[in-house]
């Protein structure tokens, strides 16, 4: 059998290609543009949110790039699950598992039609990461392009974000804020198009795509609706041309010294505690040996050296504004604590960030001889609770250590709707259970929760726990991803209300005051949705100390399968 130049010749080349170019021919094809190499570009706009919706419009200038440069493209849409929008409801169930689904249909698309290379335009956080596992599934040429952070909402003269939104709603709960001033800022915080503008997950994992190499130099700290954004999506669909016509695939860019780029940058920001499950989720994806160990290893050697919400002053625009990525690449490798890798652009990591400016007076990005913080924002833990692991949330929390009395919840609106009453105490330890990647399912974040009880003032008097997720605008002293979970039998599901609870991050523990062996198994709980995505994912995915993917190997001893009759 011939070799083939590029993937799509099975489908266009010899007499027993006709019906195929007859169908691509209807698309309005020429000879020549059917000779050219075919490219993915999958575009994850909708209209449901800001993070999303200026995609359709930057999809334009992509294909233009493409074009230009001698290929062909061809755009499908994939989905978004909007965080912002369906936090605190069921829907939030469906966020992290979109992450698969936006994953799997870039890998049907692409294999479908034997495309020769793909390029995701992403928006809201899921989307980001999904598209990383896409590529280093598929091992083609791919990039990965974010259309951009939102600019700052204004509220008396100070720059918010959604974030102040929903601490808000904790101030209103308390009696500390009225209903004319919540309407103001509920009204303010979001002006246009773009993905939640703090250090949030979105802006973390963009942030990421770029250190990991996945995605051009400086071109997703380009704000959504800045005027350059065009130009720059432009130039991008020509580097990833090059990558086709160069056959660079994913596997020669992504490495493991490019994951711990990613997850140093994450750190270095006090980025979002969600970086932990996706990093690792792509790692899985390019068979690349990464362990949730590794976030701890990298947190207590690279300090925070970024003044970005949620726990600083500024937000993405500020940080493009100051020098952007490569400013902070620049100041951690100074320091020794970044890797020199391959890029999308064909340029090293290093060189790219060359002849780059900082802005003179900026106060985003600080030396790492006088850091914000001494050590990154993450901490992973083991004990008696989290015999598998979990991620404590740092960055914003006063101190490294908490004890106190646990608060049992069983859902997350069980626990908002303590928080409203106002039955948190100053010194408690919030639990919140069931809500994994299976039991959930779908491992929903807490913001509703973390935010109110800032708004309340009790941010740094309790601590939360959860065999869930945070959002990357909560902050405070916080445990997410226990594993194993409470549905999976983890020993959560057998604290009570009372017991004493110590999070211990310098010697890495979570331990409750308990000797679990005396208490019988929690009583089985069936899992919630008995037919369709929720229920697949549940018998599906793996622990979040895995990274919560479901594409996992079904011989590998991590993947437990629960059924209705043993869930726990």
């Amino acid at each position: 059998m011939a070799t083939r130049e590029n993937n799509s010749e099975e489908i266009k080349q010899g007499p027993s290609r006709a019906p195929a170019r007859a169908m691509l021919r209807a698309t309005g094809l020429t000879d020549a543009q059917l000779a050219q190499p075919m490219i993915a570009v999958v575009n994850t706009w909708s209209d449901v949110t800001p993070c999303n919706m200026h995609l359709r419009r930057l999809a334009e200038p992509l294909k233009e790039g493409i074009r230009a440069a001698g290929a062909t493209p061809f755009e499908f849409g994939s989905i978004v699950v909007t965080d912002g929008i369906s936090m605190g409801s069921e829907g939030m169930k469906c966020s992290l598992m979109s992450r698969e689904h936006v994953a799997d249909s870039i890998e049907l698309v692409t294999r479908g039609h034997c495309l020769d290379g793909v390029v995701a335009l992403v928006g809201c956080d899921k989307t980001i990461p999904a598209a990383a596992m896409a590529i280093a599934r598929l091992n083609v040429p791919g990039m990965v392009i974010y259309g951009g952070s939102i600019m700052a909402g204004k509220h008396k003269g100070i720059d918010i974000t959604i974030q102040d939104v929903f601490e808000a709603v904790g101030a209103h709960a308390a009696g500390k804020m009225d209903d004319q001033e919540l309407a103001e800022i509920e009204s303010s915080a979001c002006p246009g198009a773009g993905a939640c503008g703090g250090q949030f997950t979105a802006n973390t994992m963009a942030l990421a795509m770029t250190a990991m190499g996945l995605s051009p130099m400086g071109v997703n700290d380009i704000p959504a609706e800045h005027p350059d954004k065009e130009d720059a999506v432009r130039a991008c669909g020509a580097m990833l041309v090059d990558l086709v016509r160069g056959k660079v695939n994913s596997g020669q860019v992504l490495s493991r010294e490019a994951l711990l780029n990613a997850a140093t940058v994450a750190t270095a920001t006090a980025g979002s505690t969600n970086a932990v499950l996706h990093i690792l989720a792509i790692a899985r994806e390019a068979g690349i040996e990464f362990e949730i160990d590794e976030f701890d290893a990298i947190s207590r050697r690279t300090p925070i050296i970024a003044d970005l919400k949620p726990a600083g002053r500024f937000m993405a625009p500020h940080m493009f504004e100051a020098g952007g990525t490569p400013l902070l690449v620049n100041r951690l490798r100074e320091a020794g604590l970044m890797h020199d890798i391959d890029t999308v652009s064909g340029e090293r990591l290093f060189a790219a960030c060359e002849s780059r400016d900082e802005t003179p007076g900026q106060e985003v990005i600080v030396g790492t001889g006088q850091p914000l913080k001494p050590r990154g924002g993450f901490g992973i833990l083991y004990g008696n609770l989290a015999p598998e692991g979990c991620v404590a949330k740092l960055a914003g929390s006063g101190g490294f250590s908490f004890t106190g009395p646990a608060r049992v919840f069983e859902s997350e609106e069980e626990a908002f709707r303590a928080v409203e009453a106002r039955k948190i105490v100053s010194g408690d330890v919030v639990v919140i259970r069931n809500e994994g990647p299976s039991g959930g399912p779908g491992m929903r974040e807490m913001l509703g929760v973390t935010a109110a009880l800032a708004g309340e003032g009790l941010g740094g008097e309790v601590a939360l726990i959860t065999d869930g997720r945070f959002s990357g605008a909560t902050h405070g002293f916080m445990v997410g991803h226990i594993a194993p979970e409470a549905a999976r039998g983890g020993p959560i599901s057998l604290l009570r209300d009372g017991d004493l609870v110590t999070i211990d991050v310098e010697n890495r523990r979570l331990d409750a005051d308990v000797d679990f062996s005396t208490r019988s198994p929690a009583p089985a709980r069936p899992i919630a949705y008995e037919s369709g995505a929720l229920a697949k994912y549940a018998h599906l995915v793996s622990s979040a100390s895995q990274g919560a993917v479901t594409s996992f190997p079904f011989s590998d001893t991590q993947l437990q399968v629960p059924s209705k009759e043993n869930a726990q």
